[in-house]
């Protein structure tokens, strides 16, 4: 216990799924977190669960403004900015690479690839200067291998990989670390979503997602929550432009394909 005792950290959709279990698992660890969500009803419970050890910050990771936002609530509630976690997500635009409107391709990769350059850039700014700080940013299996996502998502996390390694070496002489995590299909109500139809349909998520795992076991957010707890802590200071790929070794691929776009023979 206690790993990050006295650490100041902003997860960016904090709220739900593996963001909220990385709160939770920070903050057992002696962190204090920023919740920087667009789910107001989930981060006030969360809130309210976990007392003053966290705040909430209402955070679009598409506007710059926000992620500044959240980043000056840190500092100005825990009087540091130690860890920032660029994890806010969603599965965005599906279909055929010919059914995909531009205008849905673009939200998509605003979400998940431009929220975590803005989330990186404003982070890395105040760690620069403290000469301290570990930058986790979380991509996806998807990120590494194609057929585990839609186009867009694809994209997207494979797009979080190259800006991690990059902004890594500008960031190494100045003390700070910045690395990615590739969650395997973790459970989750968007995950549940995918597979079941239903987001609210955890067990039958998890039943058939375990299926889909060596092991027979799916990962949920805790099991990411303990690989981002090492990555933020002390003891993975020698960690910098690494990929930490979380998904018991292997995942199949052609039912996940079949989710986001038709597979012809």
């Amino acid at each position: 216990m206690n790993r990050l005792e006295g650490k100041a950290v902003v997860v960016t959709g904090g709220a739900r799924g593996i963001g909220e279990g990385i709160v939770r698992r920070f903050v057992a660890e002696g962190a204090r977190c920023v919740i920087a969500d667009i789910d107001v009803a989930a981060a006030e419970k969360l809130v309210t669960e976990l007392g003053d050890s966290v705040v909430f910050v209402s955070t679009d990771v598409t506007r710059e403004s926000d992620i500044i936002s959240a980043i000056d609530a840190c500092i100005s509630n825990f009087g540091a900015l130690d860890v920032m976690i660029n994890n806010a997500g969603v599965v965005g635009v599906t279909g055929s690479i010919e059914s995909t409107e531009l205008g849905d391709w673009e939200t998509t990769i605003a979400i998940l690839q431009t929220g975590v350059f803005l989330g990186s850039k404003h982070a890395f700014a105040v760690m620069r200067k403290q000469r301290s700080g570990s930058i986790i940013n979380i991509s996806s299996t998807a990120g590494v291998q194609g057929g585990l996502g839609a186009h867009a998502y694809t994209t997207a996390k494979h797009g979080v990989i190259g800006l991690t390694k990059s902004v890594a070496v500008e960031a190494a002489p100045h003390r700070v670390r910045v690395n990615a995590l590739c969650p395997g299909a973790t459970l989750s109500s968007l995950t549940a979503g995918v597979v079941t139809g239903d987001p609210d349909n955890l067990e039958g998520a998890y039943e058939r997602l375990s299926s889909k795992y060596v092991g027979g076991r799916a990962p949920k957010p805790e099991d990411m929550a303990n690989a981002a707890l090492f990555m933020a802590s002390d003891e993975s200071e020698f960690m910098n432009g690494a990929v930490l790929v979380i998904d018991a070794g292997k995942e199949t691929l052609s039912d996940r394909a079949q989710k986001f776009y038709p597979i012809e023979a």
